[in-house]
């Protein structure tokens, strides 16, 4: 084919950089079908379906140098380094996916504490080195299979669904009224939604609540089932804050059936 499109009507086509063109002729990836002259590099048609196509395979992830080994080497074996490229994309993915778990996991540290610091990165390194099959085996033997199959229903720090977000907000929230008091308003308003979540996931569980809160109360046990670590004394102040809660919602319950 007659060359005919100077290099930076080929920058001009493609959007692909002088430089850049010039660099692929300098490593003989794309070399120019002439130069004029004045050593302006020429392209014919041949040399731009050729850069289309080291473009595609760059899209596919490919390294420049192995482009230029799959465009001079006519028995490539195409299928084995299309899996090969596969094999890399999807193991890259999963590192984003923890990699993405790992960053909401921080930033819902945060929603609970309020700020963060090297503590609170602690906690999550502490949590997220905890062997899933030691977190299985002590969950296998504190539940039930019935009541280990309502494990999943429990919030995590790394999810994005409604519920677990707004527990994580509640316990924020929580935390950030303690000075208040566990009978305040404000601290009762979210023991109410918080016991209103509760019947909404876990109704009619009572037994299973009751050996969760347990563990919850164990700084040791919700190690060893993985949960997010909780201080001892927000956990005791959300307990006395139920227990307050629960007294006032019988007496109203009392209260109404006196009337009736």
């Amino acid at each position: 084919m007659f060359p005919s499109i100077p290099i930076h009507e080929l920058s001009k086509q493609t959007g692909i950089t002088v430089r850049t063109l010039r660099y692929y002729d300098q490593i003989g990836l794309l070399v120019p079908a002439a130069k004029t002259p004045g050593k302006q590099r020429i392209y014919s048609d041949e040399e731009l379906i050729k850069l289309q196509q080291i473009q595609f395979l760059k899209k596919l992830g490919f390294s420049l140098r192995e482009i230029a080994d799959m465009m001079s080497d006519q028995e490539w074996n195409w299928s084995a380094s299309l899996m090969n490229q596969l094999d890399y994309v999807q193991n890259e993915q999963n590192k984003l996916v923890q990699m993405e778990a790992a960053i909401r996991s921080v930033l819902h540290s945060i929603a609970i504490e309020g700020e963060t610091s090297w503590s609170v990165i602690q906690k999550l390194i502490q949590l997220s080195g905890k062997d899933p099959a030691l977190k299985q085996s002590f969950r296998q033997q504190m539940f039930e299979k019935r009541e280990a199959d309502m494990l999943g229903l429990l919030p995590s720090m790394n999810s994005t669904d409604p519920d677990s977000l707004e527990w994580i907000a509640l316990l924020g929230q929580l935390k950030q009224r303690m000075d208040g008091g566990p009978g305040s308003p404000e601290v009762q308003r979210i023991i109410h939604r918080m016991d209103e979540k509760r019947l909404e996931q876990f109704e009619d569980e009572d037994a299973f609540i009751d050996k969760l809160w347990e563990i919850r109360k164990s700084p040791d046990k919700s190690e060893e089932m993985g949960l997010y670590p909780i201080e001892p004394e927000l956990i005791r102040f959300m307990e006395h804050a139920y227990e307050i809660y629960a007294s006032r919602k019988e007496e109203q319950s009392q209260a109404g059936r006196e009337t009736t």
